[in-house]
């Protein structure tokens, strides 16, 4: 059947206020950010990042939208997330500084081990690298919004590691390529790996023993494979938020002003939580069983230093001039503690 001419006019009107109905929708909807995490829910960056959105939300109400992706559910692994953040694939994103070494050396700094012996060396040491840290971002179309602290490293084993004995020829994971180098040295067999590939190698025989955080392996119940945990005091590495600067540009001014202030807020916060959570965390492995190791034999920790410093030699070569100001930057902090 035909339809009158009146009846189109009448259909075309309708569409196109559907039509301008939908432009309208889309021009006011608040942009959609999605944030990749490759760690669980309950470990301290997650609960962090957590913290994060809710201030940009308090702040921004509906200028902006983000969304948490947990345990590297975008497909994303944290080794990914430097180019991932770059090109945009994701807007933002939380990654152990370490992994982005390849990019550029001076990102290692924090997981250089027993460089600094607690929370306040470490935030010292971060503020004078900071300016490091963001030109590398800058120069690779992205901004830093805050970076926030692990607990002190450790190893996750199925015996105690005490000693230079314990070590040799152990299947370690390692979570750059300081670490590899160090244990590698200490004579371990050590392994660099991603955070997601980590509990498939331990089920499979991969690898034995852990080099991370009390903190991570307890959000991922490492109990149920391994029995100690052994607190060595490797390092104090740090987690850098980024996010893609054409994504950042692109928000309203308002929303811009709440993720910046919302970073500064999260920093803050995740440096003063830290600060009581290895309490936290042992209080918790002590009640599935887990025996503690903390502190390690002084002998140890001589011996596993005496393996470091071919590392922070390659560093300091690596860094050339700008690792130098940061080293002697430190050292004068330290001198007037």
């Amino acid at each position: 059947m035909d339809v009158k001419p009146s009846a189109k006019s009448a259909l075309k009107r309708i569409a196109l206020a559907v039509c301008l109905g939908l432009g309208l929708h889309t021009a006011t909807a608040a942009p959609k950010l999605d944030f990749s995490s490759e760690y669980n829910a309950g470990s301290i960056h997650v609960e962090g990042d957590t913290f994060f959105i809710e201030q940009v939300e308090a702040l921004a109400g509906d200028e902006v939208k983000i969304t948490l992706h947990l345990g590297g559910s975008l497909g994303y692994k944290s080794p990914d997330h430097f180019y991932a953040v770059a090109d945009n694939a994701v807007q933002i994103a939380d990654t152990l500084a370490g992994f982005f070494g390849g990019v550029d050396p001076i990102l290692l700094l924090s997981s250089l081990p027993f460089v600094v012996s607690d929370v306040d060396e470490a935030k010292a040491l971060y503020e004078i690298a900071r300016p490091h840290y963001e030109q590398v971002f800058a120069d690779n179309e992205q901004i830093l919004l805050y970076a926030s602290p692990w607990p002190p490293t450790g190893i996750w084993a199925k015996k105690p590691i005490v000693s230079a004995d314990s070590l040799r020829n152990l299947k370690i994971r390692t979570f750059d390529r300081t670490g590899t180098q160090v244990f590698k040295e200490a004579g371990a067999a050590s392994i660099s790996l991603a955070w997601g590939d980590v509990v498939p190698q331990l089920a499979t025989g991969g690898i034995e023993a852990v080099l991370t955080f009390a903190d991570l392996g307890a959000a991922a119940s490492f109990w149920e494979q391994q029995s100690d945990f052994s607190g060595v005091q490797y390092a104090i590495p740090l987690n850098m938020v980024h996010m893609n600067r054409e994504a950042f540009e692109s928000l309203s001014d308002a929303a811009q002003a709440a993720i910046l202030e919302a970073a500064r807020r999260t920093e803050a916060r995740n440096w003063e939580t830290v600060r009581t959570r290895v309490a936290g965390n042992y209080e918790t492995l002590a009640a599935h069983q887990v025996a503690i190791h903390d502190p390690i034999p002084d002998d140890f920790r001589a011996f596993l230093g005496q393996a470091s410093e071919p590392a922070i030699r390659e560093w300091l070569d690596g860094t050339g001039e700008r690792g130098a100001a940061v080293m002697t930057g430190f050292e004068a902090w330290k001198a007037q503690r």
